[in-house]
C-alpha cells in the first residue's frame, strides 16, 4: 500500500494462526493500521494478495464479514445514539448474537448505557467499541489498540475477555502500543518498522537469549574505594559498568556465561560478599527498540 508515492506497507508477508491471539506492533507510521484495514476490507491493496479465513476480503466482502468483527480504533457509531441502544441495533444485524446485556455488565457499559456517544469518556467508547466487535459471534476479531484509555482494573477485564475468545477458538489479531499487553497475551507477535516485517515469534522466542545481557550486582557493605573500576577493567572493553549507589551496580555485557562468571569471581577475590546478583531477562520492550530504534507512542 502506497500513499503519494511512500509506501505504508512494503512488501509485507505474514500468517495468523487460527485459535490465536496475534500481535501487530510498531511504532507510528509502521503500517499497523494500514495492515489491519486491508485485512478488513475497508483498502484495496495496490499489490499483493490477501486472504482472511480464505476468502478476498474486497471481492468476496458479503461472504467474509458476518464471519469477523472489527473494532476501530476510533469512531463506529453515530455521534447522537445512546451506548446500549447503539450495542442492541448491532445485534440485530446478526443472525446469532451475544446478549448486548451480557455484554454490557462485563464490560461495566450499564454505567454510561443512556449516554450518547458523543459524550463518552475515550475508554467508554473503548468498551463499546470492543463489544460491538464481539456482539455477533464472530470467528475472527480485528481489535486496534482495544485497552487504549481503559483504567488498569477494565483493562484486566478485556485481557480476559480476550483470553477467553482464544479458549473457545476464536482468532483474535490486535495492536498495541502497551507492549506488556502483547506479551501477556500473544502466541504470536509480528513487529513491522517503515511498512516491512523485521521479527515474528512467540514473546518468548522473541525475548528469549539475544546479544547483551544486564547483571545486577548488590552487596551488603558499600564498595571499597576503586572496586568498581576494578571490576570494569576485569570484565574487559566489551562490557559496560555503571554504579548505581554505594551497595549496587549494574553490568552490561555479552549474553553468556562469562560476564557472570567474572562478576563472581571478582566477588570472591576482593572479599565482597554478594546481597544478590540477578541476571536480567529482555522484555518484548528491550526486543522493539532493538529492532526499531524507537519507542511506541499512543
Amino acid at each position: 500500500m502506497s500513499y503519494g508515492g511512500k509506501a505504508a506497507v512494503d512488501g509485507l508477508s505474514l500468517e495468523v494462526a487460527s485459535g490465536t491471539i496475534t500481535a501487530v506492533l510498531g511504532p507510528n507510521g509502521a503500517g499497523k493500521t494500514t495492515t489491519l484495514e486491508t485485512c478488513e476490507g475497508y483498502r484495496r491493496p495496490h499489490e499483493g494478495q490477501v486472504r482472511v479465513l480464505g476468502l478476498d476480503p474486497i471481492a468476496d466482502h458479503r461472504a467474509l464479514m458476518p464471519r469477523i468483527g472489527v473494532m476501530l480504533q476510533s469512531g463506529g457509531a453515530w455521534s447522537g445514539v445512546r451506548a446500549e441502544e447503539m450495542l442492541r441495533h448491532v445485534a440485530r444485524l446478526h443472525a446469532h448474537p451475544i446478549d448486548p446485556d451480557l455484554l454490557v455488565e462485563r464490560l461495566a457499559l450499564h454505567e454510561c448505557g443512556r449516554t450518547p456517544y458523543r459524550r463518552l469518556s475515550g475508554g467508554q467508547q473503548q468498551r463499546l467499541g470492543l463489544a460491538m466487535a464481539l456482539v455477533g459471534r464472530p470467528e475472527l476479531v480485528f481489535v486496534d489498540e482495544p485497552t487504549a484509555g481503559l483504567d488498569p482494573q477494565v483493562r484486566r477485564t478485556v485481557w480476559e475477555l480476550l483470553e477467553e475468545l482464544r479458549g473457545d477458538g476464536v482468532t483474535v489479531v490486535l495492536t498495541t502500543h502497551y507492549l506488556e499487553e502483547a506479551e501477556r497475551l500473544a502466541d504470536q507477535v509480528h513487529i513491522l518498522d517503515k511498512g516491512r516485517l523485521v521479527a515474528s515469534g512467540s514473546p518468548l522466542e522473541l525475548t528469549r537469549g539475544g546479544t547483551v545481557a544486564t547483571i545486577r550486582l548488590v552487596v551488603t557493605q558499600p564498595f571499597p574505594p576503586g572496586a568498581p573500576e576494578s571490576l570494569a577493567a576485569a570484565l574487559g572493553p566489551t562490557t559496560e559498568l555503571v554504579v548505581l549507589d554505594a551497595h549496587s551496580l549494574q553490568v552490561s555485557g555479552p549474553a553468556d556465561g562469562t560476564t557472570l562468571a567474572v562478576v563472581s569471581r571478582w566477588c570472591e577475590q576482593h572479599g565482597v560478599l554478594p546481597e544478590s546478583l540477578t541476571l536480567g531477562q529482555r522484555n518484548l520492550e528491550d526486543v522493539f527498540l532493538e529492532l526499531t530504534g524507537r519507542e511506541t507512542a499512543s
